[in-house]
């Protein structure tokens, strides 16, 4: 974990979350988009939740885990660390709304919670982070017949008073990047949607 690295992007939420909550999702999106042109094709799914919450759920091969030499499950720390294609480079890939991809660890440090559900054919595993910070090890959880991934993060209050995102969204989304088919599943309530 490199806690100087999530002070930082905290401390300087309006650059790295620079249109709220939908760039925290479209940074997620992007690991989907990567595995579905990886596979010649692929779905995910954006639901926002009664909650606050949001999370997006791809039918790909699930993150990288591996059993290291003791026997434990350990995936790649790309929630609590910085992502080195992204960060401090001067021509980074941008993402459909035009800002820089930064990687996971902008959407974990911005989230109250974040759970990383990751599902692949040699098992499948869970773990929670708060502010970035993994606050469980992975959890083995029960196989479903599935494999992918599911990214479920609760943004900072005060991103979540900015929600906006739309299935237009996700079908630009979809168009910026062709192996990539992105639905939205909207479960707030009308009065939610409506706002105050």
């Amino acid at each position: 974990m490199d806690a100087d690295h999530l002070d930082r992007i905290r401390q300087a939420s309006a650059e790295f979350a620079p249109d709220g909550p939908e760039h925290l999702v479209l940074e997620i999106v992007a690991y989907a988009a990567d595995e579905a042109a990886s596979r010649g094709g692929g779905q995910c799914v954006v639901t926002l939740h009664a909650d606050g919450s949001a999370s997006v759920k791809d039918d790909g091969r699930g993150t990288d885990t591996r059993v290291d030499e003791h026997g434990r499950v350990v995936k790649k720390p790309i929630m609590a660390t910085k992502d080195l294609r992204f960060f401090d480079l001067p021509e980074v890939e941008r993402l459909p709304d035009g800002h820089p991809r930064r990687g996971m660890s902008v959407v974990a440090a911005l989230s109250e919670w974040l759970i990383h559900t990751n599902r692949r054919f040699n098992g499948s595993w869970s773990q929670r982070y708060e502010h970035g910070v993994p606050v469980t090890d992975l959890r083995p959880v029960e196989a479903d017949g599935t494999t992918g991934t599911c990214v479920r993060i609760l943004p900072d209050e005060a991103l979540r008073s900015r929600w906006s995102l739309t299935a237009g969204d996700l079908v630009r989304w979809s168009a910026y990047w062709p192996d990539l088919t992105a639905h939205l599943d909207d479960q707030r309530d009308s009065e939610d949607r409506a706002g105050p």
